[in-house]
């Protein structure tokens, strides 16, 4: 269903409070916001390419309906900058590929060219490279509307699906949203299809030959040649092993559809699933179609503002991670296991246990299945992460249903030793998923296509680990030793999922002190100097997304109350209560709640792809402030 917010308020207490009072008001939130099915879920905004892309794909499928097409072009207007571009994060620089599917889409909602919004935003695209500098996945957008040739886009043949697991760049080398994603696009890029926008887009155009095809001892001009190669075995006029390719990647894209018709989970492998289903000759009411776009309905959020309803789609939605936290934020603040909020939360949770294989026994066979997602509905892709998270959460339950809770966390903590990676880190989906061949592929030129291990994803699980009392099992102490290994050289680590060296070096103490390195241990007052040298002198942290491109900016940016308390959380764990660091970082936090009990936080903190894609998690605003707060107040770390 098609979610409906009202017009934002906000407003910003104007009296003083103490940490006491601002926990108890974050609570108070906290109980409001809970669905009474016992979940939490904030919005997980992005940027408008999910918008853009929407309108093409329902104008593909011939689907998009005028009111569809105003209130998403009304969305997509409002986040255009100054400039005319648009960008990929709020205070971000300008994104060629962002503003050019955004133009795209709002020319097919039926803007005119000359328009004064879109006539300055494709200056700035010639002025930058034009459509030929776009990444792959805009020009495959234009290509599917007659816009791009595409003779002149990477090939992906559908025969990857052939490929046993151990042969290199098999389908299993790549992430698991990467894999979703490139099955059906070797669908989508075999059937070549073209079906016509009512504009055609030359003004973006800046008519720059292609580049030059680099020298074959080189990975770029090694896959330059493959690539050639793969466009004329495409062009056999007989190709049987072609057809049954087609066949088996549509059964693989049919038996990876999750009960709420998405692929995933996310937006990307459920688009392009659609797309070549349909291309294949699905109909539009086949069952696994139906579902599919039933289901982006869901992803839809309807809001009413001054200019009209808006319409912005989710890439994503985080039901399980965010009630994991709030769950944690809402203990640590010292409401009571017991707590009708907490049952109910919990008893959810526990529903949402994942007792199937997925993907992640093709490196693992002999795993039992376990674990939780990120999603309402992704049985086939748990995570290491959001485990963790979970049973952190849980175990600190105990009752009612001890049985069940404790069967639960067991089953979570065996799956997760057993996703231990071969170097002793945890990946967030699968385990040894760090083959960077794949990266080297011409396809792959937008976001992260591997899933190795990450200081943060294996913080949470050794911090879990210690937390079931298993700080000298080797999984453990393999952990540990991974984390170590892994810190930065100005004692800082880096956030694969947050944003960034604050996030990272936001788990990662908490877990090593868990796990039984001394606060006083070299490695940790290294982490505490970095946190301290990078407190803003408004007593907050900030780091800007920038970070992950250029590391001038790591640890820099403006106070944000999800940094602020990353850097809190790290600190306490380190023993710093009483310093002054803490005591200014508190009262950043208690300065600026709302007087609803909630924070404003207008900057994306969380990662999908580094140096690509971004997310603002709108719950982290509270949950981790609440939990960081909460571990003050009572004194805990």
């Amino acid at each position: 269903m098609t979610q409906t917010v009202p017009e934002s308020t906000s407003s910003t207490g104007t009296a003083e409070r103490t940490a006491e009072q601002t926990v108890a008001a974050a609570v108070g939130f906290l109980r409001r916001e809970q669905h009474a099915g016992g979940w939490w879920k904030g919005e997980l905004a992005t940027n408008v390419t999910m918008d853009a892309e929407d309108l093409l794909l329902r104008h593909f499928l011939g689907i998009l309906t005028p009111q569809v097409a105003e209130e998403s072009a009304r969305w997509i207007r409002s986040q255009q900058r100054a400039d005319g571009t648009w960008a990929t994060f709020p205070g971000g620089p300008a994104d060629l590929s962002t503003t050019v599917e955004a133009w795209v889409a709002l020319r097919l909602a039926g803007d005119p060219a000359d328009a004064p919004w879109l006539s300055t935003a494709a200056e700035y695209v010639r002025g930058h490279g034009g459509l030929e500098a776009t990444r792959v996945f805009t020009r495959i957008w234009l290509a599917m509307v007659g816009q791009w040739s595409w003779d002149e886009l990477p090939n992906l043949p559908p025969e990857l699906v052939f490929l046993p697991s151990w042969f290199p760049l098999n389908v299993y080398d790549f992430a698991c949203w990467a894999r979703q994603t490139i099955v059906p696009l070797t669908v989508v890029g075999t059937l070549r299809p073209a079906r016509s926008l009512p504009f055609d887009v030359r003004e973006l155009r800046t008519g720059k030959a292609p580049a030059k095809t680099r020298a074959p001892w080189t990975w770029d001009g090694l896959f330059q040649n493959l690539d050639t190669a793969l466009h004329t075995y495409a062009k056999l006029p007989f190709n049987p092993v072609r057809k049954v390719a087609l066949k088996q990647a549509a059964e693989w894209i049919l038996a990876r559809q999750e009960a709420d018709g998405s692929w995933g989970g996310i937006q990307p492998p459920w688009v392009y699933s659609i797309l070549a289903l349909h291309l294949l000759g699905y109909p539009l009411d086949h069952p696994a179609l139906k579902a599919g776009l039933a289901g982006l309905e869901g992803f839809i959020i309807r809001e009413k503002t001054d200019q009209g309803w808006v319409r912005r789609l989710e890439a994503c939605q985080s039901p399980v991670w965010d009630t994991a936290l709030a769950m944690t934020a809402l203990l640590d603040a010292g409401v009571s296991p017991g707590d009708e909020t907490l049952v109910r939360a919990a008893d959810w949770v526990l529903g949402e246990e994942i007792r199937v294989p997925g993907d992640w026994t093709v490196r693992r066979p002999t795993l039992a299945p376990g674990g939780f997602a990120f999603e309402f509905a992704n049985d086939g892709y748990p995570d290491t992460d959001d485990t963790a998270e979970v049973v952190l959460a849980l175990r600190r339950m105990g009752k009612p249903d001890h049985l069940r809770l404790r069967g639960a966390v067991d089953r979570s903590v065996a799956w997760l030793e057993g996703m231990q990676s071969s170097d002793g880190g945890w990946g967030a989906f699968d385990a040894d998923n760090t083959r960077e061949l794949a990266t080297k592929l011409p396809f792959c030129d937008f976001g992260a296509v591997i899933d190795p291990p990450s200081a943060d994803v294996t913080a949470h699980v050794v911090e879990m680990l210690a937390a079931e009392g298993k700080t000298e099992a080797p999984e453990c102490r393999r952990g540990v030793r991974w984390m170590l290994a892994n810190q930065e050289p100005d004692g800082s680590w880096f956030g694969r999922w947050g944003a960034n060296y604050v996030y990272g070096t936001g788990a990662v103490v908490p877990a090593l002190v868990a796990a039984g390195i001394p606060a006083g241990d070299k490695r940790i007052r290294r982490a505490v100097r970095w946190l301290a040298d990078h407190q803003n002198t408004d007593g907050g942290w900030g780091e800007d997304l920038r970070s992950y491109d250029d590391p001038a900016w790591a640890g820099r940016g403006d106070s944000t109350p999800s940094q602020t308390a990353w850097a809190l959380l790290a600190l306490l764990a380190a023993g710093q209560r009483e310093s002054e660091v803490v005591t200014r970082g508190v009262a950043w936090l208690c300065e600026r709640q709302r007087a609803d009990g909630g924070w404003d936080e207008d900057k994306h903190t969380g990662t999908g792809f580094p140096g690509d894609f971004y997310l603002a998690y709108h719950l982290y605003r509270v949950v981790f402030p609440l939990s960081a707060l909460g571990r003050y107040v009572r004194g805990g770390s």
